[in-house]
Order: C-alpha cells, then structure tokens, then sequence
C-alpha cells in the first residue's frame, strides 16, 4: 500500500513564518536542508511504494470466483459403459467391462433343459464374467420372485417385492456393511421400470448389486472385488452392475 507523500511532509500552516529564532544561521542554509530532506522523503516513499507492490504476500490480487459445484449424475461414483460390450442374455442386457471375459462353464449354458421329462436344474448364473486374474467378478443371475418373497401375486416391478429399504433384507446378507442404497428408474418400451441398487461390503469383499423385476422373476447383477482394490476399480465394477437392462 502506497503512502502518500503528504502524509510524511511536514502539515502546512496558514500563519506567517516566524523568524530564524538563530541568527547565527542563515536562513538559506535552512531552506536548503529543508529541500534535501524533502527530496528524502519522496524518494523513501516511492521505494516503499515499490516494495509494498512487489510483496507476494502483501500485492493486491483479484480472488477469483469460487468453481461451480460438479454436476450431479443420477447415480454418483459412475463411468461411460457405451463403448463396452453389450451381453444379451435371456431378458435382459449388461455391459462388461473391458478385459473381463466370459467364464460360464459349458454346464451353466445346458441348465434349465429339461430332457425326457427330466426335473429342470435351474441355472446357477445367466451370466459370469471376471479379470483374468479372477479378482473381479460381474455376474448375473434370474430368480422367481416368489423364491425371494412369497406371494400370490407375479410381481411386475420390484416395488411389488417392498421399499428399497424392505427389499435390502433379500438383496443384502445379515451383517454386512451397507454402503449405498438407491432407487432409479428407466423408461423402455411399454413403462417406466425400477430399480434397486445397493452397495455393500463384508468378509473383505465390497459388491455393487442391481436388481429389477419383469413378469415375475427377478433379474440381479452384482459387480465384485476385494475391498483393498475398490477404490482403484470400483468405479468400473458400479457402473457395470448399474448397466443392467431389462428387455
């Protein structure tokens, strides 16, 4: 901050000046000092004028704006799936990650037919796949409704089997760590169709799970991996559970 240089000069008076009160000097002497010890104190305060404006710490600066808040996305913690391998299973569709790769044995394709009046073995999966190393695994699997919740009724929409926090107590086991809970909804051909998604984590394992209801069986994806590689992958692993579609 500048100071004015008539702030250091002695304050100007309106009465008439008095006489040298020492004759013995002479009044130009004086009037010379007077001059040097002017020229002094401009000079003092134009180098601290300088100084003060060249001080990190004390140079005016214009404080920019605060930054906008980040935009919201329906679900928080998600990626693009759009370039990603869409898998079209028996009623639904899913998006898998790059690098996984399919590991559905030949006996999980061949479940659920029944040959010469044999008893149907339902299938374990309707879709398996996971890293090359085995550490993440996607997976999706197709249960009656009324195997999950009984009732009388085909439920048409998860809603049908209670609230997201009711229906947690099928999609989420006792005693784990319960992350995130959340509703959407996606507008296909006929309706609006909801879903649960849950995020939850236990024995060292975190898992992000979607789940959705058509015609009475329940359709769920689950995204899984150890929880010491979550935060390097799990944004990959929720999007591909919540990239869950019913057909």
């Amino acid at each position: 901050m500048a100071v004015p240089v008539h702030h250091l000069l002695p304050s100007c008076s309106l009465n008439p000046p008095h006489r040298n009160p020492n004759p013995r000097i002479p009044s130009s002497f004086s009037r010379r000092e007077a001059i040097i010890q002017t020229g002094a104190i401009s000079i003092s305060s134009v180098t601290l004028t300088l100084t003060l404006a060249n001080s990190p710490s004390l140079a005016s600066t214009e404080v920019a704006p605060p930054p906008p808040p980040p935009r919201k996305q329906a679900l928080d913690g998600i990626c693009s799936t759009k370039s990603w391998f869409r898998f079209f299973g028996d009623g639904f569709a899913i998006r898998v990650p790059p690098s996984f790769e399919d590991i559905m044995e030949p006996e999980d394709y061949n479940a659920g037919l029944s040959l010469y009046g044999d008893k149907v073995k339902p299938k374990a999966y309707a879709a398996r796949f996971a890293t090359p190393d085995g550490s993440a695994v996607l997976s999706v699997v197709v249960r009656p409704t009324n195997q999950l919740k009984i009732t009388f009724l085909e439920a048409k929409d998860i809603t049908d089997l209670g609230s997201l926090k009711a229906a947690a107590k099928i999609f989420v086991p006792a005693g784990a760590n319960l992350y995130s809970a959340r509703t959407f909804k996606i507008k296909d051909d006929e309706n609006v169709r909801t879903y649960y998604f849950y995020e939850f984590g236990g024995d060292g394992q975190r898992v992000a799970l979607v789940a959705a209801v058509n015609s009475g069986k329940a359709y769920i994806a689950g995204a899984t991996a150890p929880q010491s590689k979550w935060e390097e992958d799990g944004v990959q692993l929720r999007s591909a559970a919540i990239s869950l579609t019913i057909l």
